[in-house]
C-alpha cells in the first residue's frame, strides 16, 4: 500500500510545478481556441482566474524593495515616474506580462481591442478608472477620433485581492492605472497586441460631456450624466505622459 501511494504521488503531473509554470499551462488551455473578440467559456475564465487569484509576488521573483519600485522621474514634460515592463511569455494566442509601478506611477488611459484581459494586483494599492464604449450614443461629435464612453470602474484596490477581468466589449476595456503605493500588476492578454493584425494600443484623453456637446444636446446630456459618461479622444501612439521601459524578467522560469 505504501509503495502504491508513493508511485501515484511521483506520477502526479502537478508535483513540483511552480506557480508561474502553472499559469502558463493554464493560459495555453484557456486560449487554445481563442482569437480576436473571442471570449473564453465561463468555466475556463474561472479556471484561469483561480490560478491568478493565488499568485503572489514571490511567485514571479518580485518584492516592493526592488529597484523597479523606486521613483525615478521622467523627462521634464512627463509627470509620471518611470514604469518597468517585464515580458514573461508571448505567442499568437496570449501574452503574460508584469508592470512595476513606483508610487504615483501612471499607465495612461488605453484600450485592449478584441481582447480578454486578466489583471492581478500582486502587491500595493492602485486606483483604476475604466470605461466601455457607448454603442448607441444619443449624440456624437464630428471628430471621428472622439467617442462617448460610460464609466465602468473608478475605485482603489489594495492587494491581496482577486484578479479583475475585462472583455472586448465590456468590463472596462479602456482603463488607466495610478499607483498610490509601489505596485506590481500581472496581466494576461488573450490575444496579445499585434500591429500587423490591427490590435495596436490606443491612448485616450478624457473630457466632460459639455466639452463637445451643443445646446440641442442638453436634454440628452442630462440623461447620460446621471450614468457617468465622458468623451474619450484618441491620442498619439506614444503620449508624453507614457513613461514605460522594458526590462528582463528575472523570476522563476516560465518555460522548460
Amino acid at each position: 500500500m505504501v509503495m502504491a501511494w508513493r508511485r501515484k504521488k511521483a506520477d502526479s503531473p502537478a508535483e513540483g510545478i511552480t506557480a508561474v509554470r502553472r499559469l502558463l499551462l493554464t493560459c495555453k488551455e484557456v486560449f487554445s481556441t481563442g482569437g480576436p473578440g473571442v471570449v473564453p467559456s465561463e468555466d475556463k475564465i474561472q479556471q484561469l482566474r483561480g490560478v491568478l487569484d493565488n499568485m503572489k509576488p514571490e511567485d514571479v521573483g518580485l518584492a516592493p524593495t526592488m529597484p523597479f519600485f523606486r521613483p525615478i522621474p521622467g523627462p521634464r514634460n512627463r509627470s509620471s515616474p518611470r514604469i518597468t515592463y517585464l515580458p514573461l511569455h508571448e505567442c499568437e494566442q496570449f501574452s503574460i506580462e508584469i508592470f512595476c509601478l513606483p508610487p504615483s506611477g501612471v499607465i495612461p488611459l488605453h484600450n485592449h481591442p478584441g481582447m480578454t484581459v486578466f489583471s492581478k494586483l500582486l502587491f500595493g494599492t492602485m486606483h483604476i478608472k475604466s470605461y466601455d464604449w457607448v454603442v448607441d450614443a444619443p449624440f456624437a461629435v464630428r471628430d471621428p477620433k472622439t467617442r462617448l464612453a460610460k464609466l465602468k470602474m473608478d475605485s482603489t484596490l489594495t492587494a491581496p485581492c482577486n484578479a479583475s477581468i475585462l472583455y472586448p466589449e465590456d468590463g472596462g476595456n479602456m482603463h488607466r492605472f495610478t499607483a498610490e503605493t509601489a505596485c506590481a500588476v500581472l496581466d494576461v492578454l488573450g490575444p496579445p497586441y499585434s500591429n500587423l493584425e490591427g490590435r495596436h494600443c490606443t491612448y485616450f484623453l478624457e473630457f466632460p460631456l459639455d466639452k463637445f456637446s451643443s445646446e440641442e444636446d442638453d436634454v440628452l446630456r442630462g440623461q447620460v450624466e446621471r450614468e457617468c459618461h465622458a468623451w474619450l479622444q484618441e491620442r498619439d501612439d506614444n503620449p508624453e505622459d507614457r513613461n514605460v521601459v522594458g526590462a528582463l524578467y528575472g523570476g522563476p522560469k516560465v518555460e522548460d
